[in-house]
């Protein structure tokens, strides 16, 4: 069977690869499915995204078994499924991606503040409220920063690449296209359905930082990434280093904004920290890799979840 929402399933059991076995056995069940494709086929071509498909799914109480049993609860469950995959959005908030953004902001003078796009519930606009363990591969001990929770482990191969300090964030505000809260229930609960079942390293993580938010949670404010940019940088105090963070986001821009997404941060006289897929706020040609940069330098190759900074290949 081949459909472009086939193929687009298809694709996933490679994308997904690194992220969760269970969604890559979903996905490659679904390709070859057509029924369970001309369902998927009655929703707007942006709502099929396997993802959020998946994670629709999860937030409706979709089991972790097997694709036929995943099969089986989505035909059963398919007007709810439909109804909401036409309205949620993909908005995870990975907190392991705040260990390479703590090791890009330690070399920015601070103090900071940070203003962060396609911040969902702004779970990772609070770095320094957690804590790091940093361990250089070969080495015995590791680097830790920080008392909080989660305590987020990344490997590196270059001691260079370890922060000495955590920085100093006085002022922080995010942008989402629909804002979410860490004391928010219902939102909490969107945030774990967006993390795969059979990940409980990464729910539990979540978890942890979704309580560690939840007392003092952050700003959160409806926007564009682009056109909300210039509104929601005039509220940081003059005083502060304004630090424009992207993790993951720019990849959804359409191509024209996130080509000009670098000049408006540049126009604002802020710096730029990005982890992205290499090339799209970067020099490097690194294929289906992700890369940790300041301002456009690039600084390491990073995993998609923050868990590894690597040096990049000369």
């Amino acid at each position: 069977m081949s459909s472009p929402t086939a193929d687009w399933y298809s694709r996933a059991t490679r994308d997904l690869a690194g992220h969760s076995a269970l969604h890559v056995a979903w996905a490659a069940g679904v390709a070859a499915d057509e029924g369970v494709v001309a369902l998927l086929d009655r929703l707007p071509r942006e709502r099929r995204q396997p993802s959020l498909v998946f994670s629709v799914a999860t937030w409706l109480g979709a089991p972790a078994g097997d694709y036929p049993a995943f099969r089986a609860w989505l035909v059963e469950h398919w007007p709810a499924l439909e109804e909401a995959a036409r309205t949620r959005r993909t908005q995870t908030n990975e907190v392991g991606r705040c260990a390479p953004l703590v090791a890009a902001l330690a070399r920015i003078p601070g103090p900071l503040a940070l203003l962060e796009v396609g911040a969902s519930a702004g779970l990772c606009s609070i770095p320094e409220r957690y804590a790091y363990r940093f361990r250089v591969d070969g080495a015995e001990d590791a680097a830790v920063l920080g008392t909080g929770t989660p305590v987020i482990e990344c490997a590196v191969d270059d001691p260079a690449l370890v922060p000495s300090t955590l920085s100093d964030i006085r002022w922080r505000l995010g942008i989402d296209l629909d804002p979410l809260s860490a004391a928010d229930p219902e939102d909490a609960r969107w945030l774990e359905a967006l993390v795969p079942l059979d990940r409980e390293d990464r729910r539990a993580r979540l978890r942890a930082a979704l309580e560690t938010a939840r007392s003092d949670p952050p700003r959160v404010v409806g926007g564009d990434a682009l056109d909300a940019l210039a509104g929601a940088a005039a509220g940081a105090p003059a005083d502060l280093a304004l630090v424009v963070v992207s993790l993951g986001t720019l990849v959804y821009l359409a191509p024209e904004a996130r080509a000009e997404f670098p000049a408006r941060v540049a126009e604002l006289g802020a710096r730029l920290v990005t982890l992205e897929q290499s090339g799209i706020a970067d020099s490097t040609a690194l294929p289906g890799r992700f890369v940790l940069a300041v301002d456009g330098e690039p600084l390491a190759e990073a995993s998609p979840h923050g868990d590894r900074l690597s040096a990049l290949p000369s």
